[in-house]
C-alpha cells in the first residue's frame, strides 16, 4: 500500500498498521500470507517497523523523478 501523499506521519502509520492488522486477521482465518508490501522512500522505516516485507525505495536509490 501507498498512503495518500497528503498524510502526515501519524496517518501514514495508521494506514500501515491497518493493513498489517488485516493481514493478521486473514492469516488467523487460515490463509498463509507472508508478503506485506507497503512503504516508499519517505516512510520505509515506519513500514518495516509495522511488518513490511517489501518496500519501494527507488527515489532513495536513484533520486527523485523528473516529470516534464
Amino acid at each position: 500500500t501507498m498512503p495518500d501523499p497528503s498524510f502526515d506521519a501519524t496517518e501514514t502509520r495508521a494506514a500501515f498498521d491497518t493493513l498489517a492488522g488485516l493481514m493478521d486477521q486473514l492469516n488467523d482465518k487460515g490463509l498463509a500470507l507472508d508478503t506485506l508490501s507497503m512503504g516508499m522512500s519517505g516512510d520505509y522505516e515506519t513500514a518495516i517497523r509495522l511488518g513490511a516485507t517489501h518496500v519501494r525505495v527507488g527515489s532513495a536509490l536513484f533520486g527523485p523523478r523528473d516529470y516534464p
